[in-house]
């Protein structure tokens, strides 16, 4: 059976047993035995029970023979006047004390690579770490993690249960779709998706709370940016570019759209400062060094170090391997990266001293 054979069949399932329910279905995509239902709020939220809803979509659809799993994703209620500000949403329960997002404001600059082995540097120092990939149309997370393999993720009572890798609990959309298959989902269930991931997942696990989350975002400044700015208390963002021109011109939007929502910058990370030969150790600055820390030094912000293009990241990277977890320079660049970025986190959310006037 077709996919959109699928999400009929499955639509008309849902409009025969469920018909209150099926007047608030937004979208049903149908992929690889997972069929994912996004439901617009309700009118009256205080009279409908979401997790009788919830149970009596996944029971309507898991007769259907060809759907082995149902997600229900429902959108929150739409403002009248949306704002940029945090303070929109209602509040989460932070799921660590320090949550920091990793933005680029593009593709192609090694931003989900930096943030993996952020998270890995922070496991290297004892930290218990997570890793929401939150680059819903280009999730890196299952490769560079070596989990492509994966069966997937599990909803319990207590929540999405993270997958792990290399000390690190991490959620992806990857996990959600099959390697080769695009992610063909329109705006509100991306946006629920993100929502999940940001309050829906068990990180303690029996394990403890953690200690800090990194968050991969998406590039660009669009709606799914917005979602996770105002679903999550973030601690503070790191931008991550390549020394040239034309990726420090969208490395300046992604730094806007944190200001806009008050996020504090944290810093920049240059990525492929320069090429460390593995035969003879000499460095070429292949893309022209410096770029991101003349920008970061020009807008008053930490620079917090440099990672140089060398084979074994690529190696390690396509194997599911994070280079953090192991020795030599680039080891060490991302050791002290994560340090920087961790001090700078820390002070930034620190709170004033009070300054008391004697009489």
């Amino acid at each position: 059976m077709m996919q959109d054979d699928s999400a009929q069949t499955a639509r008309r399932a849902l409009e025969t047993q469920l018909p209150q329910v099926h007047q608030r279905v937004s979208a049903i995509d149908v992929r690889k035995g997972v069929a994912t239902v996004v439901l617009a709020p309700p009118e009256d939220a205080s009279a409908t029970d979401e997790a009788g809803v919830r149970n009596a979509v996944e029971a309507a659809l898991l007769e259907i023979p060809d759907i082995e799993r149902v997600r229900v994703i429902v959108e929150s209620e739409r403002q009248s006047a949306p704002s940029a500000r945090r303070s929109e949403p209602a509040p989460v329960r932070p799921p660590a004390p320090v949550i920091i997002a990793v933005g680029s404001g593009k593709g192609g600059v090694g931003k989900s690579t930096m943030a993996a082995n952020l998270a890995g540097a922070c496991v290297r120092q004892g930290l218990r770490t997570g890793l929401v990939d939150a680059d819903v149309f280009g999730p890196s997370a299952p490769r560079l993690f070596g989990l492509t393999d994966a069966p997937g993720l599990r909803k319990t009572d207590a929540g999405i249960e993270p997958l792990r890798a290399h000390g690190v609990k991490l959620v992806s959309t990857g996990f959600l779709v099959g390697e080769r298959e695009p992610v063909v989902w329109r705006g509100p269930m991306v946006t629920g998706a993100i929502r999940q991931f940001l309050s829906e997942v068990d990180w303690d696990g029996g394990d403890g709370p953690l200690d800090v989350l990194i968050i991969d975002m998406p590039p660009g400044t669009g709606d799914a940016q917005l979602a996770i700015a105002q679903g999550m208390p973030i601690s503070g963002a790191v931008i991550v570019s390549t020394p040239q021109t034309v990726a420090l011109d969208d490395a300046r939007k992604a730094m806007a759209l944190f200001e806009r929502t008050e996020i504090p910058v944290l810093g920049m990370i240059e990525n492929m400062s320069f090429f460390l030969c593995p035969h003879c150790g000499e460095g070429s600055e292949i893309f022209g060094r410096g770029g991101a820390r003349a920008e970061a030094e020009q807008m008053g912000i930490p620079f917090l170090g440099e990672i140089p293009l060398h084979p074994s990241l690529r190696e390690a990277s396509d194997a599911g391997r994070l280079v953090a977890l192991e020795d030599g320079p680039l080891a060490g660049a991302f050791e002290r990266a994560a340090s920087a970025m961790l001090e700078t986190a820390r002070t930034a959310n620190r709170p004033a001293p009070e300054i008391v006037f004697e009489e």
